[in-house]
């Protein structure tokens, strides 16, 4: 069960309350982590030398799991992830269940991905923890035919019919959620292949949002384009009448965007710099709270100003903290102070919780892991706030 103790006065800097279910050991580890994510030379030498030691067998899935995969990942499968859960509920944070295998390109693939999605879903529906679904639409479906409907190319009969099966496997997926009752979020990906999931977003919106909020589609705000694109998915909301889910994000995928933009001859559809980027991110908050009777969404960010805006407007419109449409969400394993302070003040909070088998994951893992190093200052953060906590619990000794 939850703890629904009286709400605390909001503090990211209490770090007592960020790490209180953590040991001295786990912070130490998570200390030496954070310290090998911070290398941009220990990243791009480890993940190549990792995964070739992976493929051709060697030893060393043990020592993945105890590390890295153990900060950042749930578990290798639902039953796995049950104690990350509950120690996630003591502290008053539910659990967004996110199968994270990557990478895979069969149908067979496909369907299985699907069937534990659907897995997550029965999961959620008995065990109030768990708050969101997720699901990432490559992981439904082959990430070139996405990238051929986007640049508007015609279709063999082979390939429509293989996007009837990934249109079919993001609806089952929905109308499940709708069934329970619980929201899923919808993954964003590169731009190239966006339009097509904002596409299918969209009709999975008007089709199972008409009485509440169950499917969100995400919005990269590092994205020039995505702040009106969020307006303009609610003005079609409002005429066709149907809810608006919308899980706000910063970006995943900006090297890769402007290298590719380059190579291609257009122009770069990231902003020009981070400041335009918090802009829109901190505008589609206020935009979302101005329209928040029509619109559930979730602010995914690990920015601790960011966060502050949202709880000062929820203040000053006298929207409660734990309003059904507002929810904050940071990644397992990263930003603590902000995921338990701001559960421990009533804020709805979610944490994203990767799982599946090690192999399978370490395509995410190291994506997080390149994401990290290229925020300025998360590592930073990460090691100050551990420092601070263990200085803290020696002090009090």
């Amino acid at each position: 069960m939850m703890d629904i103790s009286a709400p605390t006065k909001l503090d990211f800097n209490n770090t007592e309350i960020a790490f209180k279910n953590k040991s001295d050991k786990d912070l130490n580890k998570a200390y030496w982590l954070f310290k090998m994510v911070a290398s941009n030379t220990l990243i791009k030498i480890g993940t190549p030398i990792t995964n070739f030691s992976l493929n051709i067998g060697l030893p060393i899935t043990g020592i993945i799991k105890n590390t890295i995969y153990k900060q950042f990942c749930g578990g290798e499968s639902i039953d796995d992830c049950y104690q990350a859960i509950q120690d996630l509920g003591k502290g008053k944070v539910t659990t967004i269940l996110d199968y994270s295998v990557e990478g895979e390109e069969s149908e067979a693939s496909f369907d299985e991905t699907c069937k534990e999605i659907l897995r997550t879903v029965a999961s959620a529906k008995t065990n109030p923890l768990i708050s969101f679904c997720v699901f990432k639409p490559t992981g439904l479906g082959r990430f070139d035919l996405f990238a051929k409907i986007d640049a508007k190319q015609s279709l063999t009969s082979e390939e429509k019919a293989e996007y009837d099966r990934l249109y079919n496997r993001c609806d089952q997926i929905c109308k499940a959620c709708h069934d329970a009752g619980i929201p899923v979020l919808i993954d964003a990906e590169h731009s190239w292949i966006q339009d097509t999931i904002d596409d299918i977003a969209r009709e999975m919106m008007e089709k199972y949002n008409q009485e509440k909020p169950i499917v969100y589609n995400t919005y990269q705000l590092y994205r020039h384009d995505k702040l009106a694109s969020l307006k303009a998915d609610f003005a079609y909301a409002e005429t066709q009448n149907f809810f608006l889910g919308a899980k706000i994000v910063r970006g995943a995928y900006m090297e890769i965007e402007r290298e590719r933009a380059k190579e291609n001859g257009y122009q770069s559809p990231i902003q020009p710099n981070k400041p335009a980027s918090d802009t829109d991110y901190n505008e589609a908050i206020y935009f979302m709270l101005d329209h928040i009777d029509r619109i559930g969404f979730m602010a995914g960010t690990h920015n601790e100003e960011s966060c502050l805006i949202l709880t000062k407007e929820l203040e000053k419109r006298n929207i409660p903290h734990n309003h059904p449409h507002v929810f904050f969400a940071q990644l397992l394993g990263m930003s603590e102070n902000l995921s338990f302070n701001l559960a421990a003040s009533g804020y709805n909070v979610a944490k994203y919780m990767p799982y599946g088998p090690v192999k399978s994951v370490m395509p995410y893992l190291f994506r997080r892991a390149q994401e990290n190093t290229s925020v300025g200052g998360q590592t930073g953060r990460e090691l100050g706030l551990i420092m601070k906590e263990l200085n803290r619990r020696k002090a009090a000794r």
